[in-house]
């Protein structure tokens, strides 16, 4: 891999830490882009880290740089947690980064080896397509099961009630393609946990809803559910359905977190069963880890609707290949294509059609 960061701190404790895995190592560093640029083609690496601020040509122009030169090597940003570290993460995702990481000071040591061993090691690992380590249940621990169940008539010709989705690395260009897709009067409310930091996700529900027709908003606890709006959870919150006195509300709280999130897919999908029950369409889309298994089991059982996006399109087929493998999946489709499927499974004519 090759690490790009101006400071020689975060250089040698990046690649320090990074050589503690077996697995990975670090085949060079670049103290700015264009340094970067001109060691992309020796060293040849298979992922690249990078730093947005630096001097002589920034994170972003590199980007753009790079994705010229090479359009599937994983590019992953370390980024601060502050709203013009969220606000040029986007960007750069946006211009074809592939994941981000937030980055502690410099001055932080201790909290740099912390993200690195907690954040960063797992994503290059799933980026590389290596093993993941100590994860407790893996996708080759579980039974062989059909990757699609077998088709069922239960509420198949019924328009779903809401749409509820769970994503992780990669979600933020497969939102700014899958919201876009999707009419201003759609008949039903769709709920959105996407795995990110606070700052992260009120910047990421600004800026998908000025590419989409519907009102994409960051959830606020206590409003309630509207069809045509997109709700998408706050960074360190669960979010949830609540029927109220018959009303639908959103809540939002910061319980134990679930798979190592805060939000969590599968503290959503859990309480849209108890509100919705089978007149749910649950999709998961790319991620890694396995956040929204025990969710789709639970929505399956009670005959929700799970479709998942197929592998081909999936910047990491973790969370969706869990759910695929275990025979939860009712259709694994292209991601050009989840739109389509929403608009189909919640719209009355084209769900009795369907």
């Amino acid at each position: 891999m090759l690490i790009v960061d101006d400071a020689v701190v975060v250089r040698k404790t990046l690649s320090d830490a990074i050589s503690r895995d077996a697995g990975l190592e670090v085949a060079g560093t670049a103290c700015n882009g264009r340094l970067a640029l001109a060691k992309f083609p020796l060293l040849k690496p298979d992922i690249v880290l990078l730093d947005i601020e630096m001097p002589e040509m920034d994170g972003l122009e590199t980007v753009r740089q790079l994705r010229k030169i090479d359009r599937r090597v994983p590019i992953i940003m370390f980024s601060t947690l502050t709203e013009h570290g969220a606000a040029a993460t986007l960007e750069a995702l946006a211009l074809g980064a592939t994941d981000y990481v937030t980055k502690p000071s410099n001055a932080d040591l201790a909290g740099t080896l912390e993200t690195v061993s907690r954040d960063l090691i797992p994503r290059i690992r799933a980026l590389c397509h290596l093993p993941e380590l100590n994860t407790g249940v893996t996708v080759a621990s579980r039974p062989t099961a059909p990757l699609v169940r077998p088709l069922r008539k239960l509420l198949l010709s019924a328009p779903m009630q809401v749409v509820a989705i769970g994503v992780s690395t990669g979600g933020p260009d497969a939102l700014a393609r899958v919201l876009p897709m999707l009419p201003a009067d759609l008949p039903v409310p769709v709920l959105i946990a996407q795995h990110m930091p606070p700052i992260f996700t009120t910047m990421l529900a600004a800026r998908l809803s000025t590419k989409s027709s519907l009102k994409v908003r960051e959830c606020q606890s206590g409003e309630p559910l509207a069809p045509g709006c997109a709700y998408i959870a706050p960074g360190d919150f669960h979010m949830i359905v609540s029927r109220e006195g018959g009303a639908t509300c959103l809540r939002t709280h910061q319980g134990p977190k679930e798979n190592f999130c805060r939000p969590s897919v599968d503290v959503l999908f859990r309480s849209v069963a108890q509100v919705y029950g089978g007149r749910t369409l649950a999709l998961v889309l790319t991620g890694m880890g396995q956040d929204g298994l025990k969710g789709c089991e639970l929505l399956g059982s009670l005959g929700a609707r799970i479709v998942v996006q197929d592998e081909a399109t999936s910047v990491v087929w973790g969370m969706p290949g869990l759910v695929a493998r275990s025979g939860l999946a009712d259709k694994i489709v292209p991601l050009d294509q989840i739109g389509s499927e929403i608009v189909r499974a919640t719209t009355p004519q084209a769900a009795a059609k369907n």
